[in-house]
């Protein structure tokens, strides 16, 4: 723990004995928004926009936050929007700093994307938004391999910029190819910079394609791109059908241990649940939803403290409790109907009623 550290919680323990009932937090906000122990908080402080329809938005922690993410992690945010909060899971795209204040997100606002649209849009420098702390394993380990391939498409560039940031601010830029898709040149986030790190590192190869014109890479020619692509630890991110036919190619040369894969949406199977009442026994809290609602959906809307992380069902940080009922996991159709079995809540829907130990 650094002096810092130790000279606030003695300030705390202090302020606790004079502001009896109430906690210090309560008073410790009013002097600064993001000195609170209760909950992670960051502060935006500026927007910048990318591209038309994607910005970066930098953002200060405050009390409790570690700056030591792991280049590739993600965070989850909190914002609210007319008196609730929506939460979900971005891709950090600055690079870990001893010393920064700071960390970035890049969002694209998608079409039927509530959140993203208003963080690309709508949201103001100096907003107060809630934090979770970085997680997730599609990562850049340390030290890099000597051969590294990255495979991106659209806005999965984010992780993948983390990772180069890393290279190139540590001067370990090993041997890379990087493969970017995008629709167009004006929709590759980060293209100029991308462009500008290529100039500065011979090691790091970019290869820009343009599907509207060229249309979507076929795998069966990765032999003509990147001809040693056999030979590269290989981290890919994007749409899902890209990702399934990177998994798949990468399978059948016998090679899947050399793949990592960034999904950023559910892939669903089957048709959902069928709907029910969701009781969550501590809150006293209730909701009724269809069946392609999750449970942590479901939750959220009412008003309950979820648990969450990546939204896609890989880190587990969802886990819950279910006493009672029958949920069904989207991703295979799997039922879970015994009492007391511990849940995914944001890749299951419910089965008829059940309750939540939440």
């Amino acid at each position: 723990m650094t002096g810092d550290t130790l000279t606030w919680e003695r300030v705390r323990k202090a302020a606790d004995k004079l502001t009896t009932p109430l906690l210090p937090d309560d008073y410790l906000t009013l002097l600064n928004p993001l000195w609170s122990s209760r909950e992670l908080r960051g502060r935006v402080e500026k927007v910048v926009r990318e591209t038309d329809d994607a910005a970066t938005l930098v953002i200060r922690p405050g009390w409790g936050w570690r700056y030591q993410h792991r280049p590739g992690q993600y965070v989850g945010i909190g914002v609210q929007i007319g008196g609730k909060f929506h939460w979900r899971s971005y891709s950090v795209s600055s690079p870990p700093k001893r010393d920064g204040r700071t960390l970035a997100i890049t969002v694209r606002a998608m079409p039927e994307g509530f959140l993203s649209d208003h963080l690309v849009n709508g949201l103001e420098p100096g907003t107060i938004v809630r934090l979770a702390l970085p997680n997730g394993d599609f990562v850049l380990p340390d030290p890099p391999p000597a051969r590294a391939l990255f495979l991106v498409g659209g806005s999965g560039i984010t992780p993948v910029m983390s990772m180069l940031r890393t290279l190139d601010r540590r001067g370990t830029m090993s041997d890379v190819v990087l493969h970017y898709s995008s629709t167009t040149p004006e929709r590759m986030i980060f293209r100029e910079e991308l462009e500008a790190m290529h100039e500065r590192h011979a090691a790091l190869t970019v290869i820009q394609r343009h599907t509207d014109h060229e249309g979507i890479l076929d795998l069966t020619t990765l032999d003509d791109v990147v001809p040693d692509w056999r030979r590269r630890e290989t981290w890919a991110c994007g749409p899902a059908p890209m990702l399934d036919a990177v998994e798949q190619h990468w399978e059948a040369a016998g090679l899947a241990e050399q793949l990592h894969l960034e999904r950023f949406s559910l892939v669903v199977a089957g048709d959902g649940g069928e709907g029910g009442t969701i009781s969550f026994q501590n809150s006293g809290k209730q909701a009724e939803v269809d069946g392609a609602t999750t449970v942590l959906q479901a939750g959220e809307d009412a008003g309950v403290g979820m648990p969450y992380g990546c939204r896609v069902g890989i880190c587990h940080t969802c886990t819950v409790t279910k006493i009672s009922g029958t949920v069904r996991d989207l991703r295979n159709g799997e039922e879970f109907d015994q009492p007391n079995e511990q849940i995914q809540t944001c890749v299951t829907v419910p089965v008829g009623p059940c309750v939540i130990n939440l």
